[in-house]
């Protein structure tokens, strides 16, 4: 498997844990987080398409701590 171009996510803060992703030449869309980058996600657009959207358009909130 040749080497993924791997993008921080342009919603990372410096700081902060960062979500990468990469492409594959098949179509295949990986994701990891700087904290674990041994744990690759494997998706789809299609499938990865309404995740972004509900994360975008507020759909999906992040818990409050307690």
């Amino acid at each position: 498997m040749p080497a993924l171009n791997w993008q921080k996510s342009s919603c990372s803060e410096e700081a902060s844990s960062c979500v990468y992703i990469a492409a594959t030449p098949t179509g295949a869309i990986h994701l990891r987080e700087s904290d674990d980058p041994a744990t690759i996600l494997t998706t789809t657009p299609a499938r990865l398409r309404p995740l972004l959207s509900a994360i975008k358009t507020g759909r999906m909130s992040h818990p409050t701590p307690g």
